[in-house]
């Protein structure tokens, strides 16, 4: 039996999602918390690797139990596990998936959310959740990084907005949708893909700043693209205004 679980958590507590020796990662706590349910070690398998401090609002696993360990019903899997799992992690809902179902391979679309606030002094009750980038934008900054954000939809390859030192061969990725909106001294980025280069969100989003901010100009966009040079595109947002927020198959 494989169970497909969506689950939610908040990255600032996190290494990251895969398993690390000595350090505590969303793979490890769901390992713990799926042994304590099932009553034995169950393969754990994620959708992505998310980083340190990077949270998720619908992050996908399965799940698959050892034989012989309690048949749980998958609606009935949530409310099972609540007594095992830390109060930064969730798990939202669970159904039962054929045996041949991968949670990553299988992947249809992801969407990400990146969010800025933009005011010289900090939210204390958005430690963790956003970039708190310390000078207010410039008039007609959300315009021009609206402009920007449409160079990026498409197929590309995006060598340029990968980090440095990845060893990943194919860097050719489809953009379906992006958005950039504004709300008070908060500015999100959304992106749908087909998938995503190691710190390609981050470094998107780094790159539409100095857009707003003046330092790029929207028009800049698609000669960084085709330059497939990582120093043309903008700095590497730091992690914790990163959330995965939807997984379709």
């Amino acid at each position: 039996m494989k169970y497909l679980v969506r689950i939610a958590y908040l990255g600032e507590g996190f290494y990251g999602f895969q398993y690390q020796p000595g350090r505590r990662t969303v793979q490890g706590e769901l390992n713990r918390v799926c042994e304590s349910v099932f009553g034995g070690v169950c393969r754990v398998t994620g959708c992505s690797r998310t980083d340190r401090g990077v949270s998720a609002r619908d992050f996908c696993v399965t799940v698959e139990p050892p034989e012989g360990s309690p048949r749980i019903p998958a609606k009935r899997l949530p409310l099972a596990a609540l007594p095992f799992l830390p109060r930064d992690l969730v798990f939202l809902s669970a159904k039962i998936v054929p045996d041949a179902f991968h949670p990553r391979y299988d992947v249809k679309t992801k969407e990400y959310r990146y969010t800025i606030r933009c005011c010289p002094i900090p939210d204390p009750f958005l430690l963790g959740q956003v970039w708190e980038y310390p000078v207010t934008l410039p008039a007609g900054a959300l315009p021009r990084m609206k402009e920007a954000a449409a160079h990026f939809l498409g197929r590309h390859d995006f060598a340029a907005f990968m980090a440095q030192g990845s060893d990943v061969k194919d860097t050719v990725r489809t953009i379906f949708r992006m958005k950039v909106v504004k709300k008070g001294k908060l500015l999100t980025v959304s992106v749908t893909g087909d998938g995503f280069l190691y710190n390609m969100v981050r470094i998107i989003a780094g790159t539409l700043l100095d857009v707003g901010s003046g330092k790029l100009e929207p028009g800049d966009i698609p000669g960084i693209i085709a330059s497939k040079e990582r120093k043309k595109a903008g700095v590497t947002a730091p992690p914790e205004g990163l959330s995965l927020w939807k997984v379709t198959y």
